[in-house]
């Protein structure tokens, strides 16, 4: 599906969502690959990240082909530590049959897991839980990550960052 999406936009793209884990993890838990969904922005052009939506979006033919969709977001979705972007893990997909070589920029796994602990719906905790008792995060690193929560992004505020915090306590 990465290969789709960066073919519809013409552009390298960014993976924020917990697809992400498959840059970066060669044999994840079959408990975090549970999600139909891959969160996708073309790199130099986030604002098409519409266009993704358009064509390989949720109730797609795509989707209705393979049973799973791509849904466009922008670096402005996740609410992650300060300078995520900066610590993307490139992906490089070699070409595939007449499909040519694709890259993919995917979100570090501590900032994701912090990610899905600021947004605090059940399905992102449990990922987080996951991929804590799963070994695939150092919890001294999510410690650190914890300092560089944005303080007022989108209502990020004191409080939910201790909900983070308490989460993450909970879950280590």
């Amino acid at each position: 599906m990465v290969r789709a999406a960066a073919a519809i936009v013409d552009d390298e793209v960014v993976v924020i969502g917990s697809q992400a884990l498959h840059g970066q993890v060669s044999s994840p838990p079959a408990t975090l690959l549970v999600s139909r969904e891959l969160d996708v922005y073309p790199r130099s052009a986030p604002e098409r990240a519409e266009e993704i939506d358009g064509a390989i979006g949720d109730g797609s033919h795509f989707d209705s082909s393979f049973g799973y969709y791509a849904h466009g977001v922008g670096p402005e979705t996740p609410i992650a530590p300060v300078g995520w972007d900066a610590r993307l893990v490139r992906v490089d997909l070699p070409p595939l049959g007449q499909q040519p070589a694709v890259v993919a920029w995917c979100m570090e796994l501590h900032d994701l897991v912090l990610a899905k602990l600021a947004a605090g719906r059940p399905h992102d905790v449990e990922f987080a839980a996951e991929a804590i008792r799963g070994e695939l995060v150092d919890r001294g690193r999510l410690e650190r990550g914890l300092e560089l929560m944005p303080a007022s992004k989108r209502g990020f505020t004191a409080q939910r960052l201790n909900g983070v915090v308490d989460r993450l306590d909970r879950l280590g």
